[in-house]
């Protein structure tokens, strides 16, 4: 929730969605589950992420890039919060340029107040 204009909604029934311009880059399950969090990667952190243990394919999601984590503790929590704002960044550059304009506008004005 920290990343600029990100809104989070329960789906689906047990899972917290993170949005940005109505757009998901992160899932996060709210019941233990056999997956922790997913998110968008590049190609080429699809390829060497999925090779890692405690990392997969997310279901659903694979052939959008998407990765799954099976636990907390898959990555270096450091590494996770850097993927996180890179899939954030994916969304948002893949947005339509009229909503991300209206989204930066916004964001300088809350800056300016």
């Amino acid at each position: 929730m920290a990343f600029p204009h990100a809104t989070e909604q329960v789906q689906w029934g047990d899972n917290l969605v993170f949005k940005v311009g109505g757009k998901i880059f992160a899932i996060a399950a709210l019941e233990p589950s056999a997956l922790f969090v997913s998110f968008k990667v590049t190609p080429d952190d699809f390829a060497e992420l999925t090779e890692r243990p405690g990392v997969i394919p997310a279901p659903y999601l694979a052939r959008a890039l998407w990765v799954a984590l099976e636990s907390e503790d898959a990555l270096p929590a450091a590494e996770a919060k850097k993927l996180l704002r890179q899939s954030y960044d994916l969304v948002f550059a893949k947005l339509p340029k009229k909503m991300q304009a209206t989204l930066g506008q916004r964001a300088g004005r809350a800056k300016a107040t």
